[in-house]
């Protein structure tokens, strides 16, 4: 069976189905900006954010992953 990447489902749902990202990026980003902006007072550059059941991971402000917490009642958080 073909697979389809996140990438490319992402790109379908902004093109086919008329889903746009940005209103859900502007969210997140401000769900995150007081974390983020604790972490940045402490000149982290690399740093995960705990939330939700959540885990961003954040390089140089930038959110490249999230992860389910499995620091939460379920085990480890991710490094």
């Amino acid at each position: 069976m073909i697979q389809v990447s996140d990438h490319a489902l992402l790109r379908f749902l902004e093109r086919a189905g008329g889903l746009n990202p940005e209103p859900v990026r502007a969210l997140l980003a401000a769900s995150l900006s007081r974390a983020a902006q604790a972490a940045q007072a402490m000149r982290a550059g690399r740093y995960t954010i705990l939330a939700d059941g959540l885990a961003y991971l954040v390089v140089d402000g930038i959110v490249v992953t999230i992860m389910v917490d499995e620091g939460g009642p379920r085990g480890r958080a991710p490094r």
